[in-house]
C-alpha cells in the first residue's frame, strides 16, 4: 500500500530489509488507528509516497545486525512509524514484541492502543484502587481498552464520553458504568468531580474537563480530536486545587525510550493473554480498501478497533 499526495493505492516495490538493530517481518494483519487519520490529513510531515501503516502482526523472517538470530519465526506485535499496510514490515527489535499468547488477529489489534490506554492509566494517571475515572472517545480504540485498565487497576467509577449518542449503549457494553455522547457533555455529569480524566479532544472540552477534576486530580491529555487551537491553563489554578495536567505522547517515547514503551506493552499483554482485558475488533477489511477503513475512523462510524488483512 502506497500513500501519495492524495490517495492511497496497492502497488508492487521492493521487500524492505532489516538494518543494524531492526526485524523484518511477514504481516498478517495491520491495525487501523487515529494516526493514520492525521498523517492522511498531513499533521505528519511525511515525505510522499510512502507505505502507511502504524501497527502489525506476524511472523519475524529475517533480523539485522546485532539481533539475536534466534527470534526468527517469532510471532511479534510490529509498533512501526511507516510500513504496516504491506506485505513486509521492517522496525526496531525492541519494538517488535513477542506475542505468543494471542492470535494474529488479536496481536495487530493491540497495536499501539493498548499500550497507550495501559501507560495512561497506570504510569501517567497512577490510577489506585476506589478512584473514579472519566474517559473520552470511550468508544475507540484507547477509550475502550482504557476503562477495562482502569477497572483493573481498581478504579471505583469509570464513566465514558463518547462521541455521538449511537455509541452509548456500545460504551455501556464494553464495561462503563455510565456512558453519555460528547454534546452531552459537562451538563450530563451534574455536580460530578473525577480523580482522573483522559482528554484527547481539546478545545472547549479540555477546559471544562478541568472544571470536573477533584483535588488533587489528574487530566492527561494525548490528542486534540475536535481542535489543534491551543488551551491556555493557569498554574496557580492548578496549584490552588492540587491538580495536574499530564501528557502522553507514544510516538516521542518509542523514539527516546523504546524500551520503556516495549515494557509496558509486555504488561499490558499479559492482561490480554489472561482474559482480564479484552479487544474488540468490530471491523476487517482488505488491504485496497485501506483508505476506506481510515475514513469510517475519521467519520467516527468506527466502535472498538479495525484491522486490516494483509497475509
Amino acid at each position: 500500500m502506497l500513500a501519495t499526495d492524495d490517495q492511497f493505492r496497492v502497488t508492487e516495490i521492493a521487500e524492505p530489509t532489516a538494518g543494524h538493530g531492526e526485524v523484518a517481518i511477514r504481516v498478517a494483519y495491520a491495525g487501523v488507528q487515529w494516526g493514520d487519520v492525521l498523517i492522511r490529513d498531513g499533521h505528519f510531515p511525511t515525505p510522499r509516497p510512502f507505505v502507511p501503516g502504524f501497527e502489525a502482526s506476524g511472523q519475524i523472517i529475517a533480523v539485522g545486525e546485532g539481533v539475536d538470530p534466534a527470534r526468527v519465526g517469532e510471532q511479534v506485535i510490529a509498533l512501526t512509524s511507516s510500513g504496516g499496510f504491506a506485505e513486509v514490515v521492517v522496525v526496531s527489535s525492541v519494538l517488535a514484541i513477542p506475542a505468543p499468547t494471542v492470535d494474529s488477529r488479536t496481536a495487530a489489534a493491540f497495536g499501539w492502543v493498548t499500550s497507550t490506554a495501559y501507560d495512561l492509566i497506570n504510569t501517567v494517571a497512577g490510577v489506585r484502587p476506589g478512584q473514579s475515572v472519566l474517559i473520552h472517545a470511550a468508544a475507540g480504540g484507547v477509550g475502550t481498552l482504557a476503562g477495562q485498565f482502569a477497572r483493573a487497576a481498581g478504579a471505583g467509577r469509570v464513566v465514558g464520553v463518547v462521541g455521538n449518542p449511537g455509541q452509548v449503549d456500545y460504551a455501556r457494553k464494553v464495561g462503563y458504568d455510565q456512558a453519555f455522547s460528547r454534546e452531552e457533555f459537562p451538563q450530563a455529569l451534574g455536580g460530578e468531580h473525577f480523580d482522573v480524566i483522559l482528554d484527547p479532544i481539546g478545545g472547549q472540552a479540555r477546559l471544562a474537563n478541568l472544571e470536573r477534576l477533584a483535588p488533587h486530580g489528574r487530566i492527561v491529555v494525548y490528542g486534540n480530536i475536535a481542535t489543534f487551537e491551543p488551551v491556555s491553563v493557569s498554574a496557580n489554578d492548578l496549584l490552588m486545587q492540587g491538580t495536574s495536567m499530564l501528557t502522553y505522547n507514544s510516538n516521542l517515547l518509542s523514539q527516546t525510550h523504546p524500551e520503556r514503551l516495549a515494557d509496558s506493552a509486555r504488561r499490558a499483554l499479559e492482561l490480554v493473554g489472561d482474559g482480564k482485558v479484552g479487544i474488540d475488533i468490530t471491523a476487517e477489511y482488505e488491504l485496497a480498501d485501506v483508505e476506506t477503513a481510515i475514513a469510517d475512523l475519521a467519520g467516527g462510524a468506527t466502535r472498538g478497533k479495525s484491522i486490516v488483512r494483509i497475509g
